[in-house]
Formats: C-alpha cells, sequence, structure tokens
C-alpha cells in the first residue's frame, strides 16, 4: 500500500456533499488538521510503547516470538499452524534486531519453544520482547492513518480526526496494538481492504489489486478474516458496478458491468490467495511441513470446506486445529459467574464493560447517522457489514476469552462515528467535541495499564477482575511489576504464588512456592495470585484465598493476600 500517498492526503481537506477534493479554506486549517492527526499519534506511540516497556509476556505473545525465532533460523514453517505466517514474519522482523539465539537440538512444543527462547536460550527476554513488539506498534500507528484517510473521505478533516481520536484513545487497541500478537494487524489489514475497495469506487483499476493484497494479507495473518472475505469480495463488485454505473443505464449496460465486477471480484480474491501463498514462500520457498502436534480430522460441510480451499496444506492443517478449538470446552468467567462453554452474549456485555462510554454513544449515534443521512449510506455495506459479519461470527465462537475476537470493532465504528459531522448543527459538533473528550480523560486515566481496562459504569481498571478474565484484565502481563513490588514493599517475605501466564518467575527475581502442592496450613506469608486464577477459584484455592487478608494489587491484574 502506498503509505506516502495517505500521509499527503492528511494535508487536504474535503468539500462538496460528494466529498470532491478542493484546496479547503486555507493553509492554516490544513497544517491544523496535520497537527491534530500527529498530536493523536504521538500520544498513542507514547502509551503503546510505554506498554511494551514495562510489560512481561502475555499468553500467547512466547508461542509467536519462539515461532518467529525457529523461523528466522530455520527458515521452515512447523510451529503455531493455527495461524498463518504473516503476523510471526512481521514479528520476525523485530526479533531479528535482537540477534537471539535458539539451541539447534531443540525438540518440543510450540508452548515449550517460546519458553526455551525467552528463558532458556540466554537471550534477554526483556529485549527480546520489545524487539517482537515494536513492528507491531508501527503497524498499528499506520492503521491509524487508514481510519483517518476513511473517515475524512467521508465527512471531511473534522470528522476524520474525530475517528482518529476514537482510535488512537481506544485502549483496546493500545493494549493489544503493543503487543506481539496478531489481532490488531489481521483487523487492520481488513479495513485497509475494505477502505480500498471504497476508493475503487472511482478507480477500480488502480484500488482493486491493492484491496485484494490487504485482504490476502489479512488473510496470511489470522484465519477469523476469512468470515468476512465473502462480503469483501461482493464489495468489489458493487465498487466495479459503481464506476461504470454512467456508461450505460440499460438493463443490458447493468448486467455488463455486474459480469465486469464479478470477474473483478476473481481477481481481487485470486490475489488474495497469492498474498497467502507468498507468505509462507517467505517462510520456507521448499514450503516443507510436518505437524508437531495431532492434527484433528474435520467433518461435514467444514471439512469439505477445508479441503477445496485453494491454499496451502499448513494453512488448511491450521483450520483443521481451529476447528478442533471449538469442539473444546473453555471456562468462562462474566460479571461474576463462572461458567463452562461459551455464551452468545458474552462479547457484547463484555465490549459494554471495556468500551469508554463516550465511544459507545459515538459508535452508536454514527452507525445511525451512516443509516440515514443519503449521502453517507453508499458507505453503510463498506464499513457496517464486514464488521457485523465478523461479530456474529465471533459470537458463535467456542471462546469467552476476550474483546480481543472483536477488536475489529473499534476500528470500523470509529469511522462511523465520523458520520456525526455529516450532521451540519453546532449541537452535533458540540456533543462530538464533549463525547471524544470524555473518551480522552477515560483512556489517559488508566495509563499506563490499558489492558485491564473498564469503564467508569463498571468501576474502572481496579474493577474489571470482578466482570472479566483472561486477556480482559490479566493474561499474565505484569509478572515484572510483581518483581519490582516484592521487592520493594516485602523483601524477605515467604512467597506463594499462583501465576496465569507464559513468564518464568524465577526469570525475573520471583522466588515462591506453589500454594497448593503443600497442606493448607503450611501456606503463611504472602500469597499472591493472578485475578484470572482467583476469577476461577474453586475448592482448595478458594478456601486458601477466603482465608487471606487482600494487603495489595499489582497492575489491576494480581492481588496479594497476607495469610
Amino acid at each position: 500500500m502506498r503509505w506516502a500517498g495517505v500521509i499527503n492526503s492528511v494535508t487536504r481537506t474535503v468539500g462538496g456533499p460528494k466529498g470532491r477534493w478542493t484546496a479547503g479554506p486555507g493553509r492554516h486549517r490544513r497544517w491544523l488538521v496535520v497537527a491534530a492527526v500527529v498530536a493523536l499519534l504521538v500520544q498513542m506511540a507514547v502509551a503503546m510503547v510505554t506498554t511494551a516497556v514495562e510489560q512481561t509476556p502475555t499468553i500467547d505473545e512466547p508461542v509467536y516470538v519462539g515461532t518467529a525465532v525457529d523461523s528466522l533460523h530455520h527458515h521452515r514453517v512447523r510451529y503455531n499452524p493455527e495461524h498463518p505466517p504473516l503476523g510471526k514474519l512481521i514479528i520476525e522482523a523485530g526479533v531479528a534486531l535482537a540477534r537471539p539465539h535458539l539451541d539447534a537440538a531443540f525438540a518440543g512444543d510450540q508452548t515449550a519453544l517460546g519458553r526455551h527462547v525467552l528463558y532458556e536460550s540466554g537471550n534477554d527476554p526483556w529485549r527480546l520482547m520489545l524487539c517482537a513488539r515494536l513492528p507491531m506498534i508501527a503497524l498499528t500507528l499506520l492503521f491509524g492513518l487508514v481510519v483517518f484517510a476513511f473517515a475524512r473521505e467521508l465527512t471531511g478533516p473534522v470528522g476524520g480526526a474525530v475517528a482518529l481520536a476514537l482510535y488512537t484513545f481506544s485502549p483496546d487497541i493500545i493494549a493489544h496494538g503493543s503487543l506481539a500478537t496478531l489481532d490488531v494487524p489481521a483487523a487492520g489489514f481488513l479495513l485497509t481492504s475494505v477502505w480500498l475497495l471504497w476508493r475503487a469506487r472511482r478507480r477500480p483499476r488502480r484500488y482493486l489489486p491493492l484491496a485484494g493484497v490487504a485482504l490476502g494479507a489479512a488473510l496470511a495473518t489470522k484465519m477469523s478474516m476469512l468470515a468476512a472475505a465473502p462480503v469483501l469480495l461482493l464489495l468489489a463488485v458493487l465498487s466495479v458496478w459503481y464506476a461504470r454505473r454512467t456508461h450505460d443505464r440499460t438493463p443490458r449496460g447493468h448486467a455488463r458491468s455486474v459480469g465486469i465486477g464479478v470477474a473483478a471480484a476473481v481477481a481481487v480474491a485470486l490475489i488474495a490467495v497469492a498474498v497467502v501463498w507468498a507468505a509462507y514462500f517467505v517462510v520456507d520457498p521448499r514450503l516443507r511441513w510436518t505437524p508437531t502436534g495431532p492434527v484433528p480430522v474435520v467433518h461435514g460441510l467444514r471439512g469439505l470446506a477445508v479441503d477445496l480451499l485453494p491454499l496451502p496444506e499448513a494453512y488448511r492443517d491450521g483450520m483443521r486445529v481451529q476447528f478442533g478449538f471449538e469442539h473444546d470446552t473453555w471456562h468462562g468467567f462474566l460479571l461474576g459467574r463462572r461458567y463452562l462453554g461459551s455464551l452468545w452474549y458474552y462479547l457484547p456485555v463484555a465490549l459494554l464493560v471495556k468500551t469508554p462510554l463516550g465511544m459507545l454513544a459515538l459508535w452508536l449515534a454514527g452507525t445511525a447517522v451512516m443509516l440515514v443521512v443519503p449521502r453517507l449510506r453508499p458507505a453503510a455495506p463498506y464499513v457496517l457489514i464486514p464488521a457485523a459479519v465478523l461479530l456474529l461470527a465471533a459470537l458463535d465462537g467456542a471462546r469467552n476469552l476476550g474483546v480481543r475476537y472483536a477488536i475489529f470493532l473499534p476500528m470500523f465504528l470509529a469511522v462511523a462515528a465520523a458520520g456525526l459531522m455529516a450532521v451540519r448543527r453546532r449541537w452535533a459538533y458540540g456533543a462530538t467535541l464533549a463525547l471524544v473528550l470524555f473518551v480522552a480523560v477515560s483512556s489517559l486515566r488508566t495509563y499506563p495499564y490499558y489492558l485491564p481496562y473498564s469503564n467508569e459504569a463498571f468501576g474502572g481498571p481496579s474493577r474489571t477482575h470482578l466482570r472479566l478474565h483472561d486477556s480482559n484484565v490479566d493474561w499474565g502481563q505484569d509478572l515484572g511489576r510483581l518483581a519490582d513490588r516484592l521487592r520493594e514493599r516485602y523483601r524477605g517475605e515467604r512467597i506463594w504464588l499462583l501465576y496465569k501466564g507464559s513468564g518464568v518467575p524465577s526469570a525475573y527475581g520471583i522466588h515462591a512456592s506453589d500454594p497448593r502442592r503443600v497442606p493448607p496450613e503450611e501456606v503463611r506469608g504472602l500469597l499472591v495470585v493472578s485475578d484470572s486464577s482467583i476469577a476461577q477459584a474453586t475448592g482448595r484455592l478458594a478456601a486458601l484465598i477466603d482465608r487471606g487478608e487482600p494487603i495489595d494489587e499489582v497492575g489491576h491484574s494480581i492481588t496479594i493476600y497476607r495469610r
């Protein structure tokens, strides 16, 4: 994608009811827009870099980092098949700067690989994790420019600034955009593809191939993006039809336009498939693939669909692994209730808890305006339908583990929220500005603890663990902060630790015992428990916690008790 064109377009304004380019009201107005964009991206960069520096590995990161290091050394597709390689190639670009060591004789699964790379190979886990996260931070910032450009084309520079503000102050995007994980890049590539399809309404020959590349990048990062692929191909047909609508208004002309659109959509699909294949070829030109673990057999329509996909065998095996996860039974926690399995309303409720209140209001209002205002209505299929399809697919998932499964919503709905600028009334401008400021204040107040964020209606970050668990609040990210707290306040005391995460406590100077391996009466001193473990605590652990006195908390994700 031509990022230079996006940045250059920041300095131009939009005029007229159809969004045609004009020179704008004056140079000072253009510089004001540029200053706002730069300021918003800088504050987001500061928030994400701070988070990346201070947080220890979350549960998923060591697997991705270990896979990236293995790919760097051995140029093979071997570990973590459930996710395609592009996101890990981006991580690899960062870890290469750290020149990580890897034992050539290592043999183990992907979880053991991540632990080996970070803690057993002589690498500095702090430096290695920061290097892995920096490319994702840069990519997240670039997606902010896509959000701005998309919204600005619909509603003008002020609308673009509103959308960018919502994006850059989103606690969820800051939290997950600062990690070496795949949720944000996959959603960002998909949004980029949708934006390019929107631009293809005017110049299809230029933008449809680029949309295919961006779609392929999304599919080569996370398989969950496959749910939106049919929608984007239909949007490709719509864009071509719109571009040709004035050529021939007869029924035969319309049919010809649709036929050309279908051919263009096939071309977009072929480009996307080629990008997926290219990602695997970059890792290993010989496409060697030997699973390191069992690959489930998938039957029925799902199995047939997997078999027919024109994608590498490793990709299709990864889909089989993902479908296998959907047949597992997972532990859930919502609003203080423990349960087995999944709840269809989990994500809507979790989003209600973890989204700033002002952002929720702007999402709803912007969506309504986009559906009602005639000049914005053509954009509704592009902005709203892909997000709705992905949300419906996520609602049907078996894993109630976090709003990161719907991280695309803050991106797409930030663009929708900009639609309020099309309501040319002073009250709309004033209300929007007030709500954006409310979002900014709510986001800044949680700094630097973005992962456990919840809005004011649910008590803020310190109360999130009472309502949600896992990547919503405690994903293992605060092991380093715990080490600092124990060293500063509780030096010399006996530590009993139940940590839910992928980090190795001893690597950070925490020497603790497992309270589950001794009789309860011997657990005396400090009992340190991850909040996700507290949420799922039953039996003996619940009794240990009930008989302890909570005296401290770390990062709103770990609680310290005295027994």
